[in-house]
């Protein structure tokens, strides 16, 4: 028979075999590796501090919660920044780009991150969470804390937005795919 202690390590380990890629896959391709590993970690803590209050589902719970983490890593980066310039530092580094590892070979990269760029920042996240995280309408609805229904009519909505702002994107000249005698 397992001790209560026994019983707890083995639902801790349940759940963060259920997280631990989704969750890394997500902070990947929002931020730095360094950064997203740290919030990985940051996150995987209070999944062992909160561990009875993780629903059945975890995944959606555990990136809202890595969601959180970032932006609070986030918020600190800023801060050293503006505290470096104060005390004579130099201008803090610039952050990557947390689509180039998912995107960047591809051709049309560009064009879609600009799209996503110029949606509501509310309806380019609910596209990345369903495309990149692969997250399902039953789990956006627990995440965002809405109906199932509500979501499926928001991302309805997010991707006409998206192919309208891809409709408008102007063809590049030096990709060759979109000129005469191209199909």
């Amino acid at each position: 028979m397992r001790t209560a202690p026994d019983q707890r390590r083995a639902d801790l380990e349940r759940v963060v075999r259920a997280v631990v890629e989704p969750v890394r896959r997500h902070l990947h391709r929002r931020t730095d590796p360094a950064t997203a590993d740290d919030v990985l970690g940051e996150t995987l803590l209070v999944l062992w501090r909160r561990l009875d209050d993780v629903p059945a589902d975890p995944v959606p719970w555990a990136i809202g919660i890595a969601r959180l983490q970032l932006a609070n890593a986030e918020r600190g980066r800023r801060r050293q920044g503006r505290l470096a310039l104060r005390f004579g530092g130099s201008e803090p580094t610039s952050v990557p780009d947390p689509t180039e590892p998912v995107a960047g070979r591809l051709d049309d990269a560009a064009v879609v991150r600009a799209a996503l760029d110029r949606l509501r920042p509310a309806d380019a996240e609910l596209l990345r969470l369903a495309t990149w995280d692969e997250l399902t309408t039953a789990q956006l609805a627990q995440l965002l804390g809405i109906t199932p229904n509500a979501v499926a009519i928001r991302l309805h909505r997010a991707r006409g937005r998206l192919r309208e702002e891809l409709g408008r994107a102007e063809p590049r000249p030096d990709t060759g795919l979109r000129g005469e005698g191209t199909r």
